[in-house]
């Protein structure tokens, strides 16, 4: 059975960097470009070209730069906004021009005071003038999760013969459900005249916790590009987690999907994304968080040693983690307790683990954690001779 390929949009310099206090500088743009590059995105989103002349620099380093992604730069549906963005792609190997408007009956009628037919209209000014600079358009429905359907499959009608190669459909507010974000896609597999001829795209966001679920939910249903973001950082609650998707195709392959990204590259990415914006990636976060591949229940903990598979579905490092962890508190049982002071250089009998463990109990209910030094003390005050491992 063939598996498909999924391309991955990383838009952590564009939408990413709305984080309010996440401010990047060119500079620091470029190294994480380069980095994003090596992972093995398909597609990097560098910037708002129109929105600053700093954001234009960028986009321009970025697009001189970056030797395997395509580079795009996204505008609104404004001819300068479409100029600005071409001038500075001008020197990426391959460039994408990202263009749209918004397609919600709220966002016609409060954003733009129009009519459908007029955002039709104006959505194939774009995509038109788009191509007159680049081959490769992306067109983004604005508030497409609450745009309806028909109406939607008319718009995306529009776009391909306009000369779009790519259809965004962006849950904007994070509202959908993950089954009627799928549902969306399908509707516009089976009713849209010359789908087959673009890539659609899953671009959601995660205010109700739902935007991973409702990306797989998207390419399970005929999306082949998830728009998303190192950490899962963006607008409001974020966006789609980058490493969240990826993983989660790689470790369930009868999905038949795949992505050309180097997982073993996503901790390091993670770092240096949350270095760079200063945005702490939560301990709980999951592939990248630090609690990831930690365990302190001595339930846990006792069948993580003898079979990491027993409560890990993952290798930390096919992530690039080194190892898993064992962390010690006033949960842990005698298994962990072993197997970390062996780590530190003690070989403790059945007889000593006992009596040490007497001793570690009273410590741990002092402190949240019992660290290596605490080991060695504990040691010092446990009346049995205990030789150090060579």
């Amino acid at each position: 059975m063939s598996t498909d390929k999924v391309q991955i949009f990383d838009t952590t310099l564009r939408d990413g960097e709305q984080v309010p206090g996440c401010k990047l500088d060119t500079a620091q743009k470029l190294v994480i470009a380069q980095q994003l590059d090596s992972l093995g995105v398909d597609v990097i989103e560098a910037g708002f070209p129109v929105s600053s002349p700093g954001d234009f620099q960028s986009v321009y380093e970025i697009a001189k730069l970056v030797k395997n992604a395509t580079v795009c730069g996204l505008t609104r549906a404004v001819k300068n906004d479409i100029k600005v963005a071409a001038e500075a792609l001008q020197l990426a190997k391959r460039p994408r021009i990202h263009t749209g408007i918004g397609t919600s009956d709220s966002h016609i009628k409060y954003k733009f005071n129009a009519t459908r037919e007029q955002v039709i209209e104006r959505g194939i000014a774009a995509v038109t003038y788009a191509k007159s600079f680049v081959e490769d358009v992306e067109f983004y429905a604005e508030d497409a999760g609450r745009t309806d359907n028909e109406f939607l499959a008319r718009v995306c009608e529009a776009m391909i013969k306009a000369g779009a190669t790519v259809l965004n459909i962006p849950d904007t507010t994070g509202y959908c459900l993950p089954e009627e974000y799928g549902q969306k896609i399908k509707y516009l597999k089976e009713n849209v005249k010359g789908i087959d001829k673009v890539i659609l795209s899953c671009h959601c966001h995660n205010d109700l916790g739902l935007a991973t679920a409702n990306s797989i939910a998207g390419v399970l249903n005929g999306a082949r590009q998830i728009e998303c973001t190192i950490n899962g950082i963006g607008e409001r609650a974020g966006n789609t987690s980058l490493e969240e998707v990826v993983m989660i195709m790689k470790q369930h392959p009868y999905l038949d999907l795949s992505t050309g990204i180097n997982s073993q590259l996503l901790y390091a990415t993670s770092q240096m994304v949350s270095d760079h914006m200063g945005m702490p990636v939560q301990p709980n976060k999951a592939i990248v968080g630090a609690n990831a591949f930690a365990h302190s229940s001595g339930i846990h903990q006792d069948g993580v040693i003898k079979n990491r598979e027993t409560y890990e579905i993952m290798d930390p490092a096919e992530v690039g983690v080194t190892e898993s962890s064992i962390v010690l508190t006033a949960r842990s049982g005698r298994a962990a307790l072993a197997y970390r002071a062996k780590k530190v250089g003690y070989e403790l009998t059945k007889l000593q683990l006992d009596e040490v463990y007497c001793e570690f109990l009273k410590f741990a209910d002092k402190k949240k954690e019992i660290k290596d030094t605490d080991l060695h003390h504990i040691m010092k005050r446990t009346n049995v001779a205990i030789a150090a491992v060579a």
